[in-house]
């Protein structure tokens, strides 16, 4: 008799399914839509640059100029993203979009467009998907669970990709029989069903317990933190490489299209199309990938699929071959792609999503964007063939990478606040913009201890650093050898709460072992002071006299 099967888990203990929860099945219908919008625009814009110019290098720049807006905004839309209202930022960032489509199918109605003010155009409407994307990636956690979080981020690129697969060819359809006017004027359409849902939502947010930071302070905050954390670097490391090898195939497949293929706007989109389609059967199948392979070996097979469609699309002149190659390559771009960013996702805490998720925006797209505008000049001076097979054994190499700095398995970081922290009482009066502020840490290390101790500092030096603290210091006391003293400043006491308030369950085991090396009969001894200026002493006033001149109730 054959044995029984386990038992299910409980329903309670199963992740939702992101669908259940109805803005996002809304937001997600409403996001697809757009995406087709897009790409159908994106499809008018290459093609009507044919008709404009026979310069490759100009042709090319259709991508870059869209490309171009994530890399140079991005880290700012990452910090408007974690400080202000994400989802006013995605409504501002598609009603410009909105705008700037309309606008541009008017004048491709009255045919009074230039290569350049196409490009102008384009430039704007990728300034929009700057703003939009980190606010929209980072959302989709309050829009679900937690549990349905990763689930969320896997439909998300299916989505995409959804419309990848159908939207260059209908995009296509649209050009060949009404002219690339009617694909802008249908982009302009496309933001519509998601403003009116986005208007209708309203996110039960926690309450925010301190202010936002300013703008420059924010992006300068993202900046450090993905420089001091090596799970984040090597993301940026690759996905940069990898956007430089691959931005050839996108930008050069108008002129495949053209004059490989010899066909027009239908056989550029059906190209496209093909290349969604591999997209789409690439996130497919990356849910089992991901069950038996790591991120490393996912991204590197990816990145070998690329490297051999690129190259089959540069020797081939037949349409079916040129399509399954296109497929091939498709299925590389969306395994690497959103390998990179569920790997953003989750080495990186809530408190700075969106600006780790705009800097590896950044990353991918300055390198597509590099790698456009290159590879469109290699193609003007030696060929389309010889430029892509070029960025094919550049891809090659891009995959061998990984041997020297491979993407890290961050899938079981718990980055939620570590919340042991509390706001101290001081007896100095201070302000949230008080400081300087100086923090100096007593420990008392056993000499049998100290090679070990200095190993701790050294990752406590990093996280320090990535939350915040500045002039970071370690230094052993010469009168009593086993006296330790860790000094950093912050700019102002608001920023001493923050960093605090920063610390994440991952950086636990490094405080516990601080902890159990210190050897003192009491915790570490902590003193934070204030600096002061001698020159800038305060002046006293006469009792009264100080009141008069600060309350505006006084006379004179």
């Amino acid at each position: 008799m054959a044995e029984p099967s386990p038992p299910s888990p409980p329903e309670s203990e199963r992740p939702p399914s992101p669908f259940s929860v109805p803005v996002f099945r809304a937001v997600w219908i409403a996001n697809i839509t757009t995406n087709f919008g897009t790409l159908i625009q994106s499809v008018g814009a290459s093609w009507l640059m044919t008709s404009l110019t026979t310069s490759p290098t100009l042709i090319a720049l259709v991508q870059a100029s869209t490309m171009a807006p994530v890399m140079l905004l991005a880290l700012w839309a990452g910090a408007v993203a974690d400080n202000l209202d994400r989802r006013k930022v995605m409504l501002w960032a598609q009603g410009f979009m909105l705008v700037v489509s309309t606008i541009l199918a008017i004048c491709a109605w009255q045919e009074l467009l230039s290569p350049w003010l196409l490009l102008a155009f384009t430039f704007l409407i990728g300034a929009g998907t700057a703003f939009n994307g980190p606010a929209w990636q980072a959302s989709v956690g309050e829009m679900v669970p937690r549990a349905a979080l990763p689930a969320a981020v896997a439909y998300n690129s299916m989505g995409f990709n959804l419309a990848r697969s159908l939207g260059p060819a209908i995009g296509g359809v649209i050009v060949a029989a009404a002219g690339a006017a009617a694909a802008f004027f249908a982009n302009a359409f496309s933001y519509i069903g998601l403003i009116m849902v986005l208007s209708r939502w309203r996110p039960q947010l926690p309450p925010r317990l301190l202010p936002p930071e300013r703008i420059g302070e924010a992006v300068g905050a993202g900046i450090r933190y993905v420089a001091m954390s090596p799970h984040l670097r090597a993301v940026m490391l690759r996905a940069t490489l990898f956007g430089l090898a691959a931005g050839a195939l996108p930008a050069l497949t108008p002129l495949i299209a053209r004059d490989h293929i010899a066909g027009g706007a239908l056989t550029y989109g059906v190209l496209l199309g093909a290349f969604g389609l591999g997209a789409v059967a690439g996130a497919l199948s990356s849910s089992r990938l991901r069950g038996s392979r790591s991120n490393e070996m996912i991204v590197r097979l990816a990145t070998l699929a690329f490297a051999v469609g690129t190259a089959v699309s540069a020797i081939s002149y037949i349409l079916p071959i040129t399509i399954v190659a296109m497929m091939v390559a498709g299925a590389g771009w969306v395994l690497a792609l959103s390998t990179f960013n569920i790997t953003v996702q989750f080495a990186s805490p809530r408190w700075v999503v969106g600006r780790a998720l705009a800097s590896y925006q950044m990353a991918s797209s300055g390198g597509i964007a590099l790698g456009s505008w290159l590879f469109g000049g290699l193609a003007g001076a030696y060929g389309v063939d010889i430029a892509l097979l070029i960025a094919a054994a550049l891809q090659a190499a891009v995959a061998m990478v990984g041997l020297w700095r491979p993407l890290p398995e961050v899938q079981t970081l718990n980055l939620d606040p570590l919340s042991r922290w509390t706001e101290p009482q001081v007896a100095v009066s201070v302000e949230p913009r008080s400081g300087p502020i100086v923090v100096t840490i007593e420990y008392r290390i056993a000499a049998t201890d100290i090679r070990a101790f200095l190993a701790v500092m050294a990752e406590r030096r990093r996280i320090r650093i990535r939350d915040g603290a500045r002039h970071w210091a370690l230094m052993r006391d010469l009168g009593e050898p086993d006296l330790w003293i860790e000094r950093y400043h912050v700019a102002t006491w608001l920023e001493y709460v923050r960093h605090n308030q920063r610390r994440t369950h991952a950086d636990a085991a490094n405080s516990d072992r601080v902890m159990a090396l210190h050897k003192g009969p009491d915790k570490p001894r902590v003193h934070r002071m204030i600096e002061r200026q001698t020159g800038s002493l305060p002046i006293l006033y006469p009792p009264g006299v100080g009141d008069a001149l600060t309350d505006p109730t006084q006379p004179g």
